[in-house]
């Protein structure tokens, strides 16, 4: 006697759940700015960067590029409900300052502004004395 095989219907994933309050990380290096927006359990609202904006090369490390990829990925939390979200800034780039802007001309009110930036206390060992 065959047993019957059932296809079995893989779920999808329904999202994360959306509460008025959030976090919104920021990554902005040399090249590009990498934009976060997460509930907070951590779990990711919506996200953006310079490059999925459209921008290429050098265009993509510039303020204006950070700007247009935090609106994008604002505009997008806030059709899910978010209201007010802690900012975290990492990295050294130049889209810090106009992205923090963005968030705040998206419509959401920031209650905490952090920098997270990884400073080593010692550092890798120096390079050997030059002998001329």
């Amino acid at each position: 006697m065959a047993k019957k095989i059932e296809a079995v219907k893989s779920k999808k994933k329904t999202g994360a759940t959306v509460t008025e309050h959030g976090r919104i990380y920021i990554t902005s290096t040399f090249n590009n700015t990498l934009v976060n927006v997460t509930n907070n359990k951590g779990d990711t609202i919506s996200w953006g960067s310079s490059g999925a904006a459209g921008f290429k090369g050098t265009r993509k490390s510039t303020p204006y590029a950070a700007t247009v990829a935090m609106e994008q990925a604002v505009k997008k939390a806030v059709e899910k409900g978010l209201k007010i979200v802690d900012v975290y800034i990492k990295g050294p780039g130049s889209g810090r300052d106009s992205a923090l802007r963005a968030v705040r001309s998206g419509g959401l009110s920031i209650s905490l502004i952090s920098d997270i930036t990884p400073i080593p206390h010692n550092g890798p060992r120096p390079k050997k004395k030059r002998r001329v």
